[in-house]
């Protein structure tokens, strides 16, 4: 465990990243201690530039919402969506995957069959359709985020367990009857799963750019502060106001970058070939 932590600080990039990771939970940790709040009730003047009043740190927006108060709360959902998102995708894609990888033939075909359907339509396109039929709410919006980004999950395992089906272990444990099930997930998976880890990182940054995309479009739960939303609603003052869109869009691209950063430091870990440079 030290060496694995010692390699992974010796990337200055991983180690920025996981600093601005723990920088946005601490934000979204600290949200109800900072702005108890609601964050969506008025606290000053329509457009109040930043800094220039006090208690309105970074401003308010066309309503007169404190800024600061809905990106510190707009993190809990950007957090919230991703690490559930992550989580269903994660999941699907491992089951539909191993099971597709480890029987082959026909199991196979038709698992791979139903995941090209899946890739065939883009998922944004998907996206929108679902999110019209079973609506905006945050955990429908996680829910339904998750059900079309397990595909890219579910091809990365299936080529593990076909890498790793033909092992000597794998035959092993069938020579002993062991039941299906637990060498699929007792066996082979812990040895299948490292690239899929790294993938996570992919996934949850996808996952909080389409939650913020469709608040932008108009399309998410208009009840709850989310930096999407707040982007969305800064787009119509964008000339005269440019903080609004601005400040959100910010807290975005920094999120994204640190996920991508840590998963790029847990991939510099986990890849064995690195490992012995």
């Amino acid at each position: 465990m030290g060496a694995a932590l010692r390699r992974y600080a010796s990337s200055t990039a991983a180690v920025i990243g996981l600093v601005l990771l723990l920088l946005v939970i601490a934000m979204a940790a600290s949200a109800g201690w900072l702005f108890p709040d609601d964050p969506l009730s008025l606290a000053g003047a329509p457009l109040t530039p930043p800094f220039t009043e006090e208690g309105l740190l970074l401003g308010t927006d066309s309503v007169g919402r404190d800024i600061a108060a809905q990106i510190f709360h707009g993190a809990r959902v950007s957090l919230l969506v991703g690490v559930v998102a992550t989580g269903i995708a994660i999941g699907i894609g491992i089951l539909v995957g191993a099971v597709s990888g480890y029987f082959g033939g026909a199991t196979d075909a038709a698992l791979m069959r139903l995941t090209e359907a899946f890739q065939t339509v883009p998922s944004f396109i998907l996206l929108l359709m679902l999110v019209v039929i079973f609506g905006s709410e945050v955990t429908t919006l996680a829910l339904v985020i998750g059900a079309v980004s397990w595909t890219a999950p579910a091809r990365l395992t299936r080529a593990e367990f076909l890498t790793l089906r033909s092992r000597d272990f794998v035959l092993s444990c069938r020579t002993l009857g062991m039941p299906h099930a637990r060498i699929i997930f007792l066996e082979i998976l812990p040895s299948a799963l490292p690239p899929v880890i790294v993938y996570v990182s992919v996934v949850m940054a996808l996952a909080i750019l389409q939650e913020s995309a469709l608040a932008f479009l108009g399309l998410s739960d208009p009840n709850i502060a989310s930096w999407g939303n707040l982007i969305g609603d800064g787009r119509r003052v964008l000339r005269s106001a440019w903080y609004v869109a601005a400040l959100p869009g910010l807290a975005i691209i920094v999120t994204v970058l640190a996920i991508s950063l840590v998963g790029q430091g847990v991939n510099d870990l986990l890849n064995p070939r690195l490992g012995r440079r």
